[in-house]
């Protein structure tokens, strides 16, 4: 009877472990195993391998990681994952945040990492700072004015993402990649107005999941793969 119990338990356990094993996904051997980016690790991946294939140099993030890698499962700590291919490859990031909050916790997590000198994380109104951005854009990652349950929000987010993208779509070029991030939402989700604006200027869906991947018509994707 009662290694009848302890099997069923060892069973229990051993089914528990293995669920949470298959959830989880890490983007190793690129980054630490423990670290879970469970519904963004493909499109992260994707992009990855994207701006190994064009080479890209100059990066551009809208909405800082705010919770460093402690935030890899809940919001992706982008910063940090293009952050460490930027120094790998001697690109650049370039990570904006209207909150100053954010901005300090982002940086703690950069210099933490070591990224200091490729990752240059700015306080300010994204728009403002994509206007005045002069330099093409190989890699454009939108992740900024938290989505929420209010439908007068979530307006305000994909307005702010059309605006975003309309403000540096003039130093875009025929191989830059766009991610936008928390689309598989309530009404569209923040990338909603953006992408149908792109998809009507030249711009095709690469990848559509909870991230949305987006390259211009001709580029031509399978070389890469």
């Amino acid at each position: 009877m009662i290694n009848g119990i302890i099997a069923i338990l060892l069973v229990g356990l051993f089914g528990f472990f293995l669920g949470k094993f298959i959830k989880h996904k890490s983007l190793y051997p690129f980054m630490h195993f423990k670290y879970d980016f469970r519904k963004r690790r493909d499109t992260f991946k994707q992009c990855l391998e994207l701006l190994d294939y064009t080479n890209a140099k100059t990066i551009i993030e809208t909405g800082t990681s705010r919770e460093g890698l402690r935030g890899a499962k809940s919001n992706g700590a982008a910063t940090i994952v293009f952050g460490k291919w930027a120094k790998m490859n001697g690109a650049k990031l370039y990570s904006v945040d209207i909150s100053e909050e954010s901005v300090n916790n982002s940086q703690a997590e950069v210099d933490r990492q070591q990224l200091q000198h490729v990752v240059s994380v700015y306080q300010s109104d994204s728009v403002a700072f994509l206007v005045d951005f002069d330099q093409q854009v190989d890699f454009l990652y939108l992740d900024s004015y938290d989505y929420s349950d209010d439908v007068e929000v979530q307006k305000k987010s994909q307005e702010h993402h059309l605006a975003e993208f309309k403000a540096i779509e003039d130093q875009l070029h025929e191989n830059s990649l766009v991610l936008i991030d928390d689309c598989d939402l309530p009404n569209g989700g923040k990338g909603k107005l953006a992408i149908a604006y792109m998809l009507q200027n030249g711009w095709r869906i690469v990848t559509e999941a909870y991230q949305v991947l987006l390259v211009r018509d001709d580029f031509v994707i399978d070389k890469a793969q």
